[in-house]
């Protein structure tokens, strides 16, 4: 089969490679459209230290079920399926909680690192866990179910904001994330969200999304600005979507005394945290790590149109031209925000 298989740092091969092996738990999986994440940006400068090559990287994708291992559940060959990318045991204390984003042992798809190492869905094919599919509803297009794990990280980051109905959210960063956390918090009825951002045109966006108001993130008095359009006191979460020193200064900056910060940016392993505006603040500062079952609950708003997906698709491009789609994602021109890449043959 074709795959598109990270060779070294910042370095692409269009190849080709054996059909995946999959095991009695496992289904195979005929991909129809795969969305680059952010973390496979990073994973292809090198920078994340969880995309060792030689790789196959992809984990937002959609697809058909193509052959099902014996115990792999009642799945079908032709079965229109997602997939949630997260591999867990089950076992672990996390896992019985319910957290299996929090497993000892957890790993994803597409991802490696020392002792692991599992292809993903920059391919033809790839081999997942039948226990983390989901079917795509008629109506529901390929190009649009594969936002389903993107989008289904916004709603475990609201989840963890709290009771956001009727409060002030301020969301730094209005990349595809923070996009869709705009929508997921209008959907939870927060009253007033706030985005912010250096992208004139991504605030644009936000506005349409559901953003009652929209600050650039250079203007000055930001934090001021938003203390404003809360009773003078701050927002009360502010949920930071890009994952750098700057972002999450200024989300901590909006936030109240006594506030919510949500954490689900994550470019660089440290950052500068100005420590006595948490402490005095007494602020509660909560991480966000990747997703939690929320999968079919994402599909579910996808196919209904309670998330609006279309305007955050930038390019639907061949499988055969992502090194250099990877490339301009690397330099993050105004205007480019989500692309998925579609294999030989494949017809979304």
């Amino acid at each position: 089969m074709k795959a598109l298989q990270l060779t070294d740092p910042g370095s692409f091969s269009y190849v080709d490679v054996p059909t995946p092996a999959f095991g009695d738990y496992e289904v195979l999986v005929r991909v129809r459209a795969c969305g680059i994440c952010g973390s496979d940006v990073h994973g292809f400068d090198g920078t994340s230290g969880r995309r060792t090559p030689p790789l196959i990287m992809g984990h937002e994708a959609s697809g058909v079920v193509v052959d099902v291992g014996r115990y792999a559940g009642e799945w079908r060959e032709g079965d229109r399926v997602v997939f949630d990318s997260t591999l867990f045991c089950g076992a672990c204390p996390a896992c019985l909680e319910g957290r299996s984003n929090l497993c000892a042992r957890r790993c994803v798809v597409g991802a490696s690192y020392p002792g692991f190492r599992h292809d993903g869905a920059f391919a033809e094919l790839v081999a997942v866990p039948g226990r983390g599919l989901v079917s795509i509803p008629d109506g529901l297009t390929f190009e649009r179910a594969a936002f389903a794990e993107p989008l289904a990280v916004a709603l475990h980051t609201v989840a963890l904001a709290g009771e956001v109905a009727g409060k002030t959210v301020a969301v730094v960063g209005t990349g595809v994330i923070g996009l869709l956390v705009v929508q997921v918090l209008r959907l939870a009825g927060a009253e007033c969200v706030v985005g912010i951002d250096l992208d004139t045109g991504r605030l644009e966006l936000a506005r349409s999304m559901g953003a009652a108001f929209t600050i650039r993130a250079d203007d000055a008095g930001v934090s001021g600005r938003v203390a404003d359009l809360a009773d003078g006191r701050g927002a009360e979460v502010a949920i930071e979507a890009v994952g750098v020193t700057a972002a999450i200064q200024t989300a901590i900056a909006c936030t109240r005394r006594g506030g919510r910060v949500v954490l689900v940016g994550n470019v660089t392993p440290m950052i500068d945290l100005p420590l006595q505006a948490v402490v005095t603040g007494e602020m509660t500062l909560v991480g966000v790590c990747a997703i939690a079952g929320e999968i079919p609950r994402s599909v579910e708003l996808l196919a209904d149109g309670s998330v609006d997906v279309d305007p955050l698709l930038s390019v639907v491009a061949p499988l055969v031209d992502g090194a250099q789609w990877f490339e301009q994602l690397h330099d993050a021109p105004a205007g480019l925000l989500k692309v998925l890449l579609v294999p030989p043959d494949a017809t979304v």
